[in-house]
């Protein structure tokens, strides 16, 4: 019988998911991508040595780097096509077959080049704790666009008629708010259709029912990876809004977002550092200064390399925060959790971590819903010790330091939801399995 593994992120997105998609496709034939668009990147290492391969993927799910796995595009995700067909090539050129094992949910909205202009006009204006730390890549107003429904989709690409009224309309409103609110440029409107029409001749080979086509999987016995991008507290609900992404992020949405049934999903699992990291702006209760040599939250961001897969930024750092885990795998449903970047902590004598806040008169123990909560709470740490030895490439619980266990297990113990997974290095082997997800 078939089986269906969710892929989340519970923290503020960069878990580590794409090596963890990668090692699970394994037991799957399809990988699926459900929500976001671009603004999502995952690194994968391939190899070892002279054959060594780094594939930096956003919107191709992780199964590609995989020969025979047939990868999903759902509807969730907002589709930049010429970013797309720019990221096909450049996988062609690393020597991977993409197009025969790719299929496009024709119901996947566009971004198209005026949405990142409106994006990049809006975050400009805002000053300070105002800015979102927005990709700028158009996202946000796609999603908006969506939701107005006022939103070209991949399937109006086909109808060169329909798809230039349609876009005429929707560009003289853009445009409008573009040149009378924000003082910019306006976009070419001959420019992005032809662009778009130029775009849709070779996306088309490409489009399929990806419901349909996932529902068949399944009937022929077939696993499905359902890859998530961000993570949960960047979801447009239940994240630090406003400083979240604009899509849902959350086990729930590989339904909604691939045309499925909830039923069909069977095991969630969630991805998780060993310490908490975000890009870009909003509360963060349990971040450190990453710029103090020596300190902990300057180990994290040099040894854990915290840097933006898309935009390059240094992410923020601070220790495991157990509250926010909490309320994520609530959120989730998550079965399982995987614990990434371990090694990073090597050499620390004391480790802290976040078990609730201060609010107010108040002591919690879910991280809250909004930005103005959070900002407001003052962590309250459980201090234990570190160690010595390395934790690095380790493939087996047992050859783990005995206090690098037991901070494993005090993470467990805090959420309540047992560690099925330790990631301890980006290659594929580097991994303590201690329950298969696909089992």
């Amino acid at each position: 019988m078939a089986k269906n593994v969710v892929v989340v992120g519970t923290q503020w997105g960069d878990e580590g998911k794409g090596k963890i998609v990668d090692w699970l496709t394994d037991n799957a034939q399809g990988v699926v991508r459900f929500q976001g668009g671009h603004n999502a990147g995952h690194t994968l290492v391939v190899g070892q040595g002279a054959e060594e391969r780094v594939y930096k993927l956003n919107l191709v799910p992780s199964g590609i780097v995989r020969k025979g796995v047939q990868c999903y595009i759902g509807n969730g995700v907002v589709l930049d096509v010429h970013h797309l067909l720019s990221e096909i090539r450049e996988l062609e050129q690393g020597g991977l077959q993409v197009r025969s094992r790719l299929k496009i949910s024709p119901g996947c909205p566009l971004i198209l080049p005026y949405h990142s202009a409106i994006d990049r006009a809006r975050e400009a204006i805002k000053v300070g704790d105002q800015k979102i730390g927005t990709t700028g890549k158009g996202i946000g107003p796609a999603y908006e666009d969506k939701v107005a429904r006022r939103g070209l989709r991949v399937y109006d690409l086909f109808d060169a008629e329909r798809f230039a009224t349609k876009l005429k309309e929707v560009m003289e409103y853009h445009n409008f708010v573009l040149v009378n609110f924000f003082k910019a440029e306006p976009v070419s409107y001959e420019a992005v259709l032809a662009q778009a029409l130029a775009d849709a001749e070779e996306i088309k080979p490409l489009v399929a029912d990806v419901s349909a086509a996932i529902y068949a999987a399944n009937e022929a016995g077939q696993n499905m990876l359902f890859e998530g991008a961000q993570g949960t507290l960047l979801d447009i609900d239940h994240g630090t809004y406003p400083f979240v992404t604009s899509s849902n992020c959350v086990a729930g949405q590989a339904s909604a977002g691939t045309g499925i049934g909830p039923g069909m999903l069977h095991y969630v699992l969630g991805i998780t550092k060993a310490y908490c990291t975000r890009v870009g702006g909003g509360p963060f209760p349990s971040e450190l200064c990453i710029d103090t040599d020596g300190a902990p939250g300057f180990q994290m961001s040099t040894k854990g390399k915290e840097f933006g897969t898309v935009t390059g930024r240094k992410r923020r750092c601070g220790w495991f925060d157990a509250a926010a885990l909490r309320r994520s795998a609530r959120i989730n449903g998550v079965t399982g959790l995987c614990i990434t970047k371990l090694d990073v902590l090597d050499g620390m004598e004391e480790l802290n971590i976040c078990t609730g806040y201060k609010l107010d008169d108040k002591v919690l123990d879910l991280l809250p819903i909004g930005a103005d909560e959070v900002a407001r709470c003052e962590p309250i740490y459980e201090t234990l010790p570190g160690w010595s030895g390395t934790t690095f490439g380790v493939k087996r619980w047992e050859e783990l330091p005995a206090t690098a266990q037991a901070y494993l297990e005090r993470m467990q113990e805090l959420v309540g939801i047992p560690i099925d997974i330790v990631s301890t290095g980006p290659e594929r082997d580097e991994t303590i399995l201690k329950r298969h997800p696909f089992a």
